[in-house]
C-alpha cells in the first residue's frame, strides 16, 4: 500500500466547502488512490479520532470545528469499463468533479445524466443522496460502485439494489451511514439516448430556445441556463445548493393543503405527493431575508447562503428558523438535504 499521504493539522475547510465556513480540522489528510486510503484508515495514530470524508464539499455544513481527521477523497480517472452497440459502462474515480463528467459525457454522446448537469460536488458523494433534477435521478444510470470499509480497510462493491436508493437517500446515509468511503462509481449510459423532457421548466426552456428535437447537449446548455438563472454560483457566494430536501406527503394531507392553499405546486410520487419547499419557504416570507452573513438567496428560497463571514452556527440556527415557520404555517416537515457537522 502506498503511504504517500501527508497529515495536516489544525487545517481551515473554507477551501474544500462550497459554504465557505471557516471551520477547522485538527487533522486533514487528502488521498489520490485507494491504496493511500486504506493505508491512512490502518493508521494507527487515528484509530481513536473521529473521522469525516469530503469531496467536493457541495453538501456540507460544518457548525464548529472539527477535532478529528478530515478526509478528503481525491481519486481521479474516467475509464470503459465495457460497452456494445447499445450501452457504455463508465468507471469513474470519487474524486471527479461531478459537472465536468456530465460536459465529458454529452461531449461523446453518452447519453443519461445530461439533466444532471451543474449538480456541485463529486462523483463520490453523488451516490450517497442519489442526486437528482429536472425528472432524472441517479439511480436510473447506476450500475455499480465500490468503497472501503472503514472498519476493516476492504475494498467491497455495491449493486444498485444493495444501494437501496429512494428520493435523496441510498444505504449510505441511513444503515450504512459513516462505515464506508466510496472510492468508484460505475455507470451505464446510452450510445444513442433517449432525451427525458418530462420537468416543465425544462420542456419551457426549450420550448422558448425553439428547440422541438433536443440532443443531449441542448437538455444539458438547457439545465444550465435554468439553474444558473436560479442559484448563485459557489465560486461567488457560498452555499450548498438546495439546503432542504423536498416534502413527501399523504394525499390525504396534501388535500387539506391544497383546500386551505388553492394552486400549491406539486409532484406525483408515488402513493404520496411531493411539495417544492422553495414554494413553503417563500411563502414564509423567506426569500431575500439577510441576518448579518447569513440569508435566503434572492431569487431562489430553497438556498441559504454565506454572503462572506457566515459561521456554520449562524447558517444553521437560520435553516433551524426556517424548519419552525414552514412547520408551523403548513405542517410540513422540512429536512436538510445537507450534511450538518460538528
Amino acid at each position: 500500500m502506498s503511504q504517500s499521504f501527508s497529515i495536516q493539522e489544525n487545517f481551515n475547510l473554507s477551501d474544500y466547502n462550497t459554504m465557505g465556513i471557516a471551520a477547522k480540522a485538527r487533522y486533514f489528510c487528502s488521498v489520490q488512490s485507494v491504496g493511500e486510503l486504506q493505508s491512512l484508515l490502518a493508521d494507527s495514530r487515528f484509530q481513536d479520532t473521529p473521522r469525516f470524508m469530503i469531496g467536493g464539499g457541495s453538501n456540507v455544513l460544518f457548525i464548529s470545528d472539527f477535532k478529528g481527521l478530515v478526509i478528503h477523497v481525491d481519486i481521479k480517472g474516467v475509464s470503459i469499463d465495457r460497452e456494445d452497440e447499445g450501452e457504455i459502462i463508465l468507471n469513474v474515480g470519487a474524486g471527479e468533479n461531478w459537472h465536468e463528467l456530465v460536459l465529458h459525457c454529452v461531449e461523446k454522446g453518452w447519453g443519461g445524466i445530461e439533466n444532471l448537469s451543474l449538480i456541485p460536488g463529486s462523483v463520490g458523494a453523488a451516490p450517497i443522496q442519489n442526486i437528482g433534477a429536472y425528472g432524472v435521478e441517479l439511480e436510473e444510470v447506476f450500475e455499480s460502485l465500490e468503497a472501503v470499509e472503514i472498519k476493516t480497510g476492504e475494498l467491497k462493491s455495491f449493486s444498485k439494489e444493495e444501494c437501496r436508493f429512494g428520493y435523496r437517500d441510498s444505504v449510505f446515509k441511513n444503515e450504512q451511514k459513516g462505515l464506508f468511503v466510496i472510492t468508484g462509481v460505475k455507470l451505464r449510459l446510452q450510445k444513442s439516448p433517449k432525451v427525458n423532457t418530462t420537468y416543465r421548466a425544462l420542456s419551457d426552456k426549450l420550448e422558448e430556445k425553439g428547440i422541438k428535437n433536443p440532443s443531449i447537449k441542448d437538455i444539458s446548455e438547457a439545465v444550465i441556463e435554468i439553474r444558473q438563472s436560479k442559484l448563485p454560483d459557489p465560486a461567488e457566494i457560498g452555499n450548498t445548493g438546495s439546503f432542504f430536501k423536498n416534502p413527501v406527503i399523504t394525499k390525504k394531507q396534501f388535500e387539506e393543503l391544497e383546500s386551505a392553499y388553492p394552486g400549491i405546486p406539486s409532484y406525483p410520487a408515488g402513493e404520496k405527493v411531493k411539495i417544492p419547499a422553495a414554494w413553503l419557504i417563500d411563502q414564509c416570507g423567506w426569500k431575500g431575508k439577510r441576518f448579518g452573513d447569513a440569508g435566503v438567496h434572492k431569487m431562489q428560497a430553497l438556498v441559504i447562503v454565506n454572503y462572506g463571514n457566515a459561521t456554520g452556527e449562524e447558517i444553521w440556527n437560520l435553516a433551524q428558523k426556517i424548519q419552525v415557520s414552514v412547520k408551523d404555517r403548513f405542517g410540513v416537515s422540512l429536512a436538510p438535504e445537507v450534511n450538518i457537522v460538528s
